[in-house]
């Protein structure tokens, strides 16, 4: 691995690579630097290097970092990626930016409530669970459309409902890649037939970049390309 900055130009590289392959635009992908298990020093390193947006999985060492970083809170962007239990949805309110991870309506419920007036809306994501797997979080795709709808009619000064994430089952081949994440860009392409006008897919990681582009991804959350593995 490469330095930080370095890493981080690479990711870019193949970003707009498999943009221009696809026909897109490389600007219509925002690339998420996940920090989950580094220290905040990689945080402040990548910012260094110009990364504005950074992904947790976990809220109390999330919170840890967001703490440590105060200095740099208005230049950062929050998205939080892993499970959000009901009970530390307040925190989470008080502290993100976004969250990727939404399965329920209870949660976007608490959500809304719990945002404070002062900040700007809560930025989500509803999590589908494509591939199907029971350990995986993640709403089944035949209960999408219902909680779309539900979380489309929150308070839209507390959240707001940009798209939809998904972590597919780890595939070796292209093909296989991108058959569970064409299923997410369709499901969003149903929903916004129904008139949610979502702009934002959350999908892909180091190993899949290429495949979320080409599907259509316009966030992909990277890890270990940047920071090295965990």
């Amino acid at each position: 691995m490469g330095s930080i900055s370095s890493n981080l130009q690479e990711v870019k590289r193949r970003i707009a690579a498999a943009a221009n392959a696809a026909g897109r635009d490389a600007q219509s992908v925002t690339l998420l630097a996940v920090t989950k298990t580094f220290p905040a020093a990689d945080v402040r390193a990548a910012w260094a290097a110009g990364q504005a947006a950074f992904g947790e999985n976990y809220v109390q060492e999330a919170l840890a970092k967001i703490g440590e970083l105060a200095d740099l809170r208005p230049q950062l962007e929050w998205h939080l990626i892993g499970p959000l239990q009901s009970n530390k949805t307040r925190p989470v309110a008080e502290a993100f930016d976004w969250v990727h991870s939404v399965d329920r309506l209870k949660i976007a419920q608490r959500l809304a409530e719990q945002r404070p007036a002062w900040l700007p809306p809560m930025q989500l994501c509803l999590q589908v669970n494509v591939s199907g797997e029971a350990s995986k979080s993640g709403c089944a795709p035949e209960d999408l459309p219902a909680l779309a709808h539900a979380v489309a009619a929150l308070p839209a000064d507390r959240v707001r409902l940009r798209g939809l994430m998904a972590i597919p089952e780890p595939a070796a081949d292209a093909a296989a890649q991108r058959a569970p994440l064409a299923q997410l860009r369709a499901l969003m392409a149903r929903l916004n037939a129904e008139g949610l006008g979502l702009d934002t897919l959350s999908m892909g990681m180091s190993a899949d970049l290429e495949a979320a582009v080409a599907e259509g991804a316009t966030l992909v959350r990277i890890g270990t390309a940047i920071f090295g593995r965990r």
